[in-house]
């Protein structure tokens, strides 16, 4: 029946929760802004929402650090609440998909205070990666690893006695221990969380860190121990897309399958797969595993035509090959804003940025596949370059002093109406501060004014989704290039639509 089928060309729209807008005049978005939000959504056209976490959570990593998986921060509001925003985004015909973190958890998760109190050798300590230190009095980690966001992979705890002991194993930061998927309690656990938030009557799952959860058994030290710190990837492969990570997503699926044999809606698995090659990546879309996986080689293809045509070319063949549709991206919540990321390799600066940027959305749109947009991208925002050092919260500056690839610059709250901050984000007064600062030209992008402009990203982004929705074959099937000039990109679509994108600087004769 088609209506399974609503994920394999659906457009969804990120929601960074704490940057969308604010309901209580805190400063800090919650579910009731998205509530509020969702006529705007509605408007642009979209599919689906993904909502970033909002479970409680210590925020050291801004809710990817959750203490609880089967509830709601008080600074996001509570279930009533999240019921709330289920019921109005079905009243709009508005898909919601969870973030759901099974990597790791907050250090302050019950399971892991439990370990911390435990010995040695617990059944506590065995749902997470604990291990003796090596040298004479174990003062060294147990293997070279390094984290993801800087500094080694591993913490050594003070045990009950007061005497150094043990060693655990975190992945990102020191406050987001990872789960030791090979006991099978953690299995059963999140078992337990996908079924209590689908009898919430959620259409899916994102997951984070998709390839990884299982590590090496024998937690052997790393060829190349910097690789993931210095690349911020799962580079390891020690540490990441291990085989039996696909059982995993044998079972989650199998569990969306059971709540959709009730109500004939298929619930929606998409990962976030960060794998070497396209053939890696397209067996976590084989039928039975997710349905989706995030292609982030077009948003990190170098813009050129030669590039562009490479990467979805291989897309297409790799992946749309196990039956799956490809999952486009061009930005998320971890990455330099398209419209400053196009811009700024170029002798010319940022000034072509915007132009290539629209061009990439349409190019997106009209690709075979489901695309997801991170907030603010229909406005064209570009990335706040400037924030002060004291107002950063990411932990990768934090662990490494460094502002390369800090991605607090895509957060910055967005700008809804009005010339000054808080730009109408926050229901307070004037004078109520966003949790990041935005800068005053935040003014040019606000929402209305991007609504009253035709000319706007906004009406592109709704342009190019009303063409997808007259055309509902447009994200199913394949296309085939067209020979143009150089500097050309171009393809037609087997419903006859026809995409042109112009990689030079400078206009093509018609």
């Amino acid at each position: 029946m088609n209506m399974h089928r609503w994920w394999r060309d659906a457009v969804i729209y990120q929601v960074y929760v704490r940057s969308f807008l604010d309901s209580t005049g805190d400063g800090i978005g919650d579910l009731a802004g998205v509530r509020a939000g969702l006529p705007y959504l509605k408007k642009l056209g979209v599919d689906g929402i993904w909502l970033s976490p909002f479970y409680p959570s210590p925020q050291h990593d801004h809710g990817y650090d959750v203490a609880d998986y089967c509830d709601v921060d008080p600074t996001f509001g509570d279930l009533a609440e999240f019921d709330r925003l289920m019921a109005a985004a079905g009243r709009l015909g508005i898909r919601v998909l969870l973030d759901i973190v099974p990597n790791h958890c907050s250090s302050e998760h019950p399971w892991f205070q439990q370990a911390l109190a435990a010995p040695p050798g617990s059944p506590a300590r065995a749902r997470f990666h604990f291990a003796d230190g090596r040298g004479p009095d174990g003062e060294q980690p147990p293997n070279n690893w390094h984290a993801m966001f800087g500094g080694p992979a591993w913490t050594r705890i003070t045990e009950a006695d007061g005497r150094p002991g043990q060693w655990y194993l975190h992945m990102f930061t020191p406050q987001q221990p990872d789960w030791n998927w090979r006991n099978p309690e953690i299995g059963a656990e999140f078992d337990r969380v996908l079924r209590f938030w689908l009898d919430r009557s959620v259409d899916g799952f994102r997951i984070d860190v998709a390839a990884g959860l299982f590590k090496h058994p024998e937690l052997p030290d790393s060829d190349d121990p910097e690789a993931d710190a210095r690349t911020r990837d799962s580079v390891n492969p020690l540490a990441w897309n291990q085989p039996e990570v696909h059982e995993v997503w044998r079972h989650w699926r199998a569990v969306c399958e059971e709540y959709t044999a009730r109500d004939g809606s298929e619930r929606l698995l998409v990962g976030e797969v960060s794998v070497p090659t396209g053939r890696e990546h397209a067996q976590y879309v084989r039928p039975d595993e997710l349905h989706q996986a995030f292609f982030f080689d077009l948003l990190s293809a170098p813009w050129n035509e030669d590039a562009f045509r490479k990467v979805i070319s291989e897309a297409m063949q790799d992946i749309a090959g196990t039956g799956s549709t490809v999952t486009w991206v061009l930005n998320n919540h971890d990455q330099v804003r398209t419209v400053t990321r196009y811009g700024e390799p170029t002798p010319e600066g940022s000034g072509l940025g915007p132009a290539r940027a629209r061009a990439a959305a349409l190019l997106m749109l009209a690709l075979p596949g489901a695309a997801y947009i991170y907030q603010g991208e229909e406005l064209g925002l570009p990335e706040v370059i400037d924030l002060p050092d004291d107002v950063l919260t990411d932990p990768i500056f934090r662990r490494t002093g460094s502002r390369d690839r800090v991605r607090d610059g895509c957060r910055v709250p967005l700008p809804w109406s009005g010339q000054a901050s808080p730009f109408g984000f926050t229901s307070g007064t004037e004078s109520a501060r966003p949790w990041l600062p935005q800068p005053d030209y935040f003014a040019e992008y606000a929402t209305d004014r991007a609504l009253a402009d035709t000319s706007s990203f906004w009406h592109l982004y709704r342009d190019g989704l009303q063409l997808r929705s007259n055309l509902p074959k447009l994200g199913e099937g394949t296309l085939r290039w067209l020979d143009t000039q150089p500097g050309v990109l171009a393809f037609v679509r087997g419903d006859g639509l026809v995409c042109a994108v112009n990689f030079t600087t400078t206009p093509v004769p018609a």
